[in-house]
């Protein structure tokens, strides 16, 4: 199942120029005769520890950031960090409204107060997610209906999505995994021709794009995570982005008691200054400020991870049984957490933990990709949080083939040529043992 694009000029070229003497008949032979460390041989990688971790340790805070936040400290002007932040990220997004939260979790939440939909009213989303996006619904009297992903994209499957409409429908939020975009123009089709509300969960996305347009702007509204291991790391944060005036005001009067004097005199939200509705849910001054400092190098940084990405991926994929994630050729993604990278056991010709068990004896910092699936959660199928009984799907056939799939490999985030080197012969190496590993 290889799920890259064959037609893309620079990887024919790169299998041209690099990979295909890896795959060349005396290279083969060559790892044939390694003996796999798994049995007392040689590790392939051989990089020592410290310079590993220099590689693939995230987040990355240097004196810019150390700076800035020691400056706060001793001069006590805390909070002008924060407006600041969110006209930067206003900016960067090209969107009208942005609010900040103090994680990606109440930036959700304040997302659907900011919906104001009637209670039972149901929004499509996937069960390939974490909790954050779907378990606080129910606080808003709102009921998931839980979407498959795609196995071949690991993102909202738009065709399972179209069985599940009814007139309870009245939302749908993707959520762009691991960095991967959705099909958002599609999905926002889908929305018009039903009238649903589209919305975003952007968390694992900061800086990804469709055609030119930043993932967590297609929506009505959009949410990020700024915890410390998401794209814009402030240790804990998040963001709300709102495309009109009034959900901005009922997205910031959800957790911002000291904000509603600053609307417009005809808001009908200004009147809450002093209490908002309850909870108080501003980010943390000192995290608004390590995300600013973050946000200048953002996008740089992610073109980094993914030509680090592409290095090795496009040389381990030329292997029998692995695949990456596809993404459009419009679309520019990015890499949450993980290079998550998909091994096919039948075509391999050895079990997946097998391989990953020689992989990691090799120095491969390799494990189990599984993630999250909602649906198989206590919450969903306790009927006592929902205004109506949430619909528990027996199988989401294309999150169960993602997650039997799916590899754990680290990000790069600085140039790692050398390290990128001993991976691909790992893998080589494995590979040209795994006839053995199978019976093995």
């Amino acid at each position: 199942m290889h799920s890259f694009n064959r037609t893309d000029r620079t990887r024919r070229l790169f299998v041209q120029a690099g990979a295909a003497a890896a795959a060349a008949p005396g290279a083969r032979a060559a790892r044939m005769r390694e003996t796999l460390a798994l049995s007392g041989g040689p590790k392939a990688v051989t990089l020592p520890a410290d310079r590993i971790k220099a590689v693939t340790k995230w987040p990355r805070y240097g004196e810019e950031e150390k700076s800035a936040v020691l400056a706060l400290l001793e001069n006590n002007d805390w909070y002008r960090e924060i407006p600041a932040l969110e006209k930067e990220l206003a900016a960067h997004l090209r969107v009208p409204f942005v609010k900040s939260f103090m994680n990606g979790t109440s930036a959700l939440m304040a997302m659907f107060f900011a919906l104001d939909l009637p209670r039972g009213s149901e929004i499509l989303a996937p069960s390939y997610t974490a909790w954050a996006t779907t378990a606080p619904m129910h606080f808003f009297g709102y009921v998931p209906v839980f979407v498959d992903i795609d196995p071949r994209t690991m993102t909202f499957d738009l065709e399972y999505a179209r069985k599940l409409v009814n007139s309870r429908t009245k939302a749908v939020l993707p959520m762009h995994s691991f960095g991967n975009p959705c099909d958002m123009d599609r999905i926002g089709e889908f929305a018009r021709q039903h009238g649903l509300v589209v919305l975003e969960d952007a968390a694992q996305a900061q800086g990804a794009s469709l055609q030119g347009k930043a993932m967590g702007t297609w929506g009505a509204m959009g949410a990020f995570s700024f915890q410390s291991s998401k794209i814009l790391p402030s240790i804990e944060g998040g963001c709300c982005t709102c495309q009109t005036r009034e959900q901005y005001e009922r997205a910031t009067m959800f957790g911002a008691y000291e904000l509603p004097a600053t609307f417009p005199e005809a808001s009908p939200y200004r009147t809450y200054q002093g209490t908002g509705v309850g909870p108080k849910l501003r980010i943390h001054p000192l995290a608004a400020a390590l995300a600013r400092r973050q946000l200048a190098r953002m996008d740089a940084h992610n073109a980094l991870v993914d030509a680090q990405v592409r290095k090795l991926n496009r040389r381990i994929a030329e292997l029998p049984g692995i695949s990456y994630p596809y993404t459009r050729p419009d679309a520019k993604r990015v890499y949450w957490a993980s290079n998550l990278i998909f091994i096919d056991e039948r075509k391999a010709g050895a079990g997946k933990a097998q391989l990953l068990k020689a992989l990691v004896a090799e120095g491969v910092a390799a494990a189990e990709g599984r993630y999250d699936e909602q649906h198989r959660y206590r919450l969903y199928a306790e009927n006592k949080w929902w205004d109506h009984p949430v619909r528990i799907p027996d199988d989401l056939h294309g999150t169960t083939q993602v997650n039997r799939l799916a590899v754990r490999l680290p990000l790069f985030h600085s140039e790692a040529g050398e390290l990128i080197e001993q991976y691909a012969a790992a893998f080589e190496k494995v590979w040209a043992h795994r006839a053995a590993l199978s019976k093995g």
